[in-house]
């Protein structure tokens, strides 16, 4: 796609800046299955005949249902929030139990969006009880994402959002679907960590399993590409697809200066005859 369309949501992790990367190793397909869809950068960039989009965070999915089924009256209703009354240390706080105490539906979306712009560097955290706890973002206008919400909106009549385990979404592919997986990266090293965004974790064992499901489908005709840190532990992992590895600038840090360039990868699993194609194209350049 030409025209670069931005997430109408901050996330931590997001692939706005990797598109053109990802963009080349995703091939043709019925179906885009995204396991892990978070912001929706590669889903809002990319033009297929229909998606199924997952996250286990069910606060993001609840929003991405209700903006598909209100469209505009949603946008008009979760714009008032972004007026200069809201954006008060103690109104965030107010609004934040709130959306603690409150259920699914419209006005938990609404503040879920809210909270987005309005708190510390567009983090979403849960503590152990699963009351969202990121501190107010003291930022002078919180920008409303009403073009951003718009496109989406203009997608997503093609789309099915559901909140569910990704391994039960992977295997729902079928022939000549194409899965893009972006989970929780694996520890740069022994001592590091991803922070939680959802009450569940991402194991070991998960990582292992999305690897193995991956590796099954490829041979019913699926192709699936997952991005990862580049370590030794991914290079195990994902050691029967075909790797493209590179450095990227991480920015979730607040100080410009301490924010350094890290090695990810995009392990490709493609059917036989197209990996034999890009392990060909790959051993001519």
């Amino acid at each position: 796609m030409s025209t670069f369309h931005r997430p109408f949501l901050k996330w931590a992790g997001g692939k706005s800046r990797l598109l053109p990367r990802i963009h080349k190793v995703l091939p043709q397909g019925n179906c885009l299955i995204e396991p892990f869809v978070g912001a929706g950068a590669v889903f809002l960039n990319s033009d297929y005949d229909r998606y199924l989009l997952a996250d286990i965070n069910p606060d993001l999915i609840n929003l991405y249902q209700i903006l598909k089924q209100q469209k505009q009256s949603f946008i008009n209703i979760a714009s008032e929030y972004f007026e200069e009354p809201f954006n008060q240390k103690s109104k965030y706080y107010e609004l934040r139990e709130l959306f603690n105490e409150t259920e699914m539906g419209e006005l938990r979306a609404a503040l879920f969006l809210y909270m987005n712009r309005h708190g510390y560097n567009g983090l979403c955290r849960y503590n152990q009880k699963g009351g969202f706890n990121v501190p107010f973002g003291k930022y002078k206008r919180p920008y409303f994402p009403v073009a951003e919400m718009e496109h989406f909106c203009s997608m997503a009549s093609r789309t099915e959002f559901v909140c569910a385990d990704f391994r039960e979404v992977m295997n729902s592919a079928k022939k000549d679907d194409v899965i893009y997986c972006d989970p929780p990266y694996v520890p740069i090293s022994a001592t590091a960590y991803f922070t939680q965004y959802a009450q569940q974790g991402f194991s070991q064992k998960c990582q292992k399993d999305l690897a193995e499901t991956a590796e099954k489908l490829v041979e019913c005709g699926v192709h699936v590409v997952v991005s990862n840190h580049d370590n030794a532990a991914t290079r195990r992992l994902y050691n029967q697809s075909l790797v493209k590895s590179f450095f990227v600038q991480r920015n979730i840090s607040c100080q410009g200066a301490t924010r350094s360039k890290v090695k990810e990868l995009l392990a490709c699993y493609y059917p036989e005859t197209e990996f034999e194609k890009n392990l060909q194209q790959r051993r001519a350049v």
